[in-house]
């Protein structure tokens, strides 16, 4: 027969390995502990001793709840708060723009004034923009940067061309951001002359492996 105990043992090397939620963890642990005490109560035992069981049992439940309460703080208590605005490289404001983490998990949009603030984990350090008319822009976050302006380039229609030259003609304008940046905060639009986060330009044209 398993022991009540054997039990414990196994779940928590179980958790060691598989990584199993602190409170769903505890929780079965309890289920066990119950059907363990339940068999228990079938047998003859002196009125103390089954008092004393109790007893632990209750203590037992009451750490079980506060280890959870914390688990479910800390988990939740370790985002920031990310906050900004958005405009299109020719100082159109950037509204209703959908911002993203991990290139498809929506946490928040911008409203018609190009506003946005978010609350996403530490752990996020990639944020990525999308609307309609203007091409996704994708930046990754810098130590301390909380407050981010965001220059996002209008998608073009070219016909008849090569994407080698497509390329290079976004490339042109990719390098004007930070030029337009600055000039955004001398009017006003921003409040920092140049962007906290680092912003890669991405082609359309991408080589075939050798």
């Amino acid at each position: 027969m398993v022991s009540n105990r054997d039990w414990e043992y196994t779940l928590i090397e179980e958790n060691n390995k598989n990584k199993i939620p602190t409170c769903t963890l505890i929780m079965f642990l309890f289920v066990s502990l119950n059907i363990y005490n339940e068999k228990q109560e079938n047998t003859i035992i002196p009125t103390n001793i089954y008092l004393k069981k109790i007893d632990n049992k209750m203590k037992k439940l009451i750490l079980a709840f506060i280890v959870c309460v914390v688990s479910t703080y800390s988990l939740y208590s370790q985002n920031k708060i990310i906050k900004g605005r958005v405009m299109s490289d020719h100082f159109e404001t950037g509204s209703l723009v959908t911002i993203m983490i991990n290139d498809t998990a929506k946490v928040g949009s911008t409203d018609f004034d190009g506003f946005f603030q978010i609350d996403i984990p530490v752990s996020v350090n990639k944020i990525s923009f999308w609307s309609v008319g203007m091409e996704t822009t994708t930046i990754n976050l810098v130590d301390k940067c909380d407050e981010l302006e965001v220059v996002m380039m209008l998608s073009c229609t070219y016909d008849f061309m090569t994407l080698k030259k497509v390329d290079r003609l976004r490339k042109k304008q990719f390098d004007k951001l930070p030029e337009l940046h600055k000039e955004a905060f001398e009017k006003g639009i921003f409040k920092t002359d140049k962007p906290c986060y680092i912003q890669e330009f991405k082609p359309y044209y991408k080589k075939k492996p050798k």
